[in-house]
C-alpha cells in the first residue's frame, strides 16, 4: 500500500493520520503537487494528492480513503458500528468541509481580503461551535473517530495562519492539545508540519 501525498495538504494529512492510527504498514510517498512523478500519473493522470494504491485499487479522495481505510482494518474502529452514529459521523465530516475546510482553502489560496474575510469568519464559527468541543472529550463523541481525523488537521495549521486556538476559546484549545498529543497524530506529520507546531502554545 502506498499513499502518495502533499506534504502540506490538510486533506493528504487526514488520510496519513487514518493509516497512522490504524498502525497500516504504508508506504508515505510525498511529492510536489506542482510536478506530479510519472509512477502517479499513470494511475491518477490528474496528480491530485492524497493518492492512495493498493494492487489495482486506486482512491483519490480523502474522505473516500479514510472510510475504505477504516473498513479495510477494522481495528481500531473509527466509526461506531450502527448505521445511525455512522451516517451521523459522515453528516459531521461533510459539515466540516463545507462551513471550516471550505474557509481554510480561501484563507489559504485567496487574495488578502478574501482571505482576511474566511479568517473572520472561520474564526467566529468556530467560536460559535465552542460548546461542542466543552461537551465531549472527542468532537460530539466520546470516542476518538473519523471525525477528529477529518478536524485535526485543520486545527493543526490555524495557530501558523495567525488564529489563537486559546483566545477562540479554551475548550478548542483543550481538544486540540488532546489530539496533538496522541503518539498516531505526532506520526502523522510531514516535517513542513510539524514546523507548524512553533505556532501552537
Amino acid at each position: 500500500m502506498t499513499l502518495f501525498s502533499s506534504p502540506n495538504c490538510a486533506m493528504s494529512h487526514c488520510a496519513r493520520l487514518v493509516i497512522q492510527e490504524k498502525g497500516v504498514a504504508a508506504d508515505i510517498e510525498y511529492y510536489d503537487t506542482n510536478e506530479p512523478p510519472e509512477d502517479l500519473l499513470e494511475l491518477n493522470p490528474n496528480g491530485t494528492s492524497p493518492t492512495l494504491i493498493e494492487r489495482e485499487l486506486v482512491l483519490y479522495d480523502s474522505r473516500i480513503i479514510m472510510e475504505y481505510l477504516d473498513e479495510r482494518f477494522p481495528h481500531p474502529p473509527l466509526h461506531q458500528m450502527d448505521p445511525v452514529s455512522r451516517a451521523t459521523a459522515r453528516m459531521l465530516i461533510k459539515r466540516i468541509d463545507q462551513d471550516w475546510y471550505r474557509l481554510l482553502d480561501e484563507m489559504l489560496h485567496s487574495g488578502e481580503k478574501k482571505s482576511a474575510r474566511a479568517k473572520k469568519m472561520l474564526k467566529e464559527s468556530l467560536t460559535a461551535a465552542a460548546p461542542v468541543f466543552q461537551a465531549h472529550p472527542y468532537f460530539m463523541s466520546d470516542e476518538y473517530s473519523l471525525v477528529d481525523c477529518a478536524l485535526a488537521p485543520l486545527l493543526w495549521r490555524l495557530p501558523s495562519l495567525g488564529v489563537d486556538l486559546e483566545l477562540l476559546d479554551k475548550s478548542i484549545s483543550e481538544y486540540a492539545g488532546r489530539i496533538f498529543v496522541r503518539e498516531a497524530f505526532q506520526e502523522s506529520l510531514s516535517p513542513e508540519e510539524n514546523d507548524m507546531a512553533n505556532s501552537f502554545k
